[in-house]
């Protein structure tokens, strides 16, 4: 992903440098295929450029953050890592505490290329964002601003890919069961009869919460089948607790945030949003 974003900028008409120190191979393979330009190490990197992206696995993205920031890097900062608005507070407080050179970022589906649009959201100081959407003009990458300071850009990210990701490995649990009960291709069936996402249709929660006192125990039950063929139980385990929480809305007629509310840990508030930067 690293890579085939670089390759936008690079062809929005920006110089892009590469750090080799660490890296793999195939990493390099990609960097002189694309024709990035190579710096020694960080320090270089952090003379030069007057951006760093960083797209890396989310466990790596505060120590790279503060590799950069050991550097005395003083150009935009953009944490483009599937991290927590939590994670990009603290990275925010340790490394990057003037908060018009740190932009919050989080990109959005595969890798672009020239068949396929990839959407970067972001967030932070209105001109540092400005800057950063700047170079991908024109390009396969769609840069889109949040207004709102640090943390929009991630909360987003992890708001889309909490249901993407998990609903996925529901679904190999799910043909998992039907495949060893030989009713797949009838699952399939089932599943093509739909062509929306839930996470589409946010007025189906409140419907969701007032049948979850019976979906609850249906839940249980499916944990229970996967679990007797060896397939993780976990995830139908934790479906079930989080619908025991709705269990007070057992057939009533909700709003949507009414349901969402439901689901906090300690039970209906107002929730705190970020402030602008």
């Amino acid at each position: 992903m690293g890579a085939a974003v670089a390759a936008q900028a690079k062809q929005g008409g920006a110089e892009v440098l590469w750090c080799p120190e660490g890296r793999s191979t195939e990493t390099r393979k990609r960097a002189i295929a694309a024709g990035f330009s190579e710096v020694s190490d960080i320090a270089e990197m952090a003379r030069r450029c007057d951006v760093i992206m960083a797209i890396c696995p989310p466990a790596n993205a505060e120590s790279v953050a503060g590799l950069v920031s050991a550097e005395g890097f003083r150009g935009i900062y953009v944490d483009a890592n599937a991290v927590s608005p939590a994670t990009m507070a603290s990275i925010k407080a340790f490394a990057f505490r003037d908060a018009d050179l740190l932009v919050d970022g989080s990109v959005v589906g595969s890798p672009p290329s020239t068949s396929k649009t990839t959407r970067l959201y972001l967030s932070g100081s209105g001109e540092a964002v400005a800057v950063v959407a700047g170079l991908f003009s024109g390009t396969a990458v769609d840069a889109r601003i949040l207004n709102g300071g640090i943390g929009k850009a991630s909360a987003l990210k992890l708001s889309y890919s909490s249901y993407q990701k998990a609903s996925r490995v529901l679904a190999a649990v799910a043909h998992g069961l039907a495949r060893d009960w030989g009713v797949q291709d009838e699952l399939i069936d089932i599943a093509g009869g739909r062509s929306t996402s839930y996470l589409a249709e946010p007025t189906y929660i409140p419907k969701v919460a007032a049948r979850a006192w019976r979906w609850a125990p249906e839940m249980r039950e499916a944990a229970a089948a996967v679990g007797e063929l060896g397939f993780p139980d976990e995830l139908a385990e934790a479906t079930a607790a989080v619908m025991e929480r709705w269990a007070e809305a057992k057939d009533q007629s909700l709003g949507i945030s009414e349901a969402l509310e439901l689901l906090r840990t300690d039970g209906p508030q107002t929730a705190p949003g970020p402030s602008a930067e």
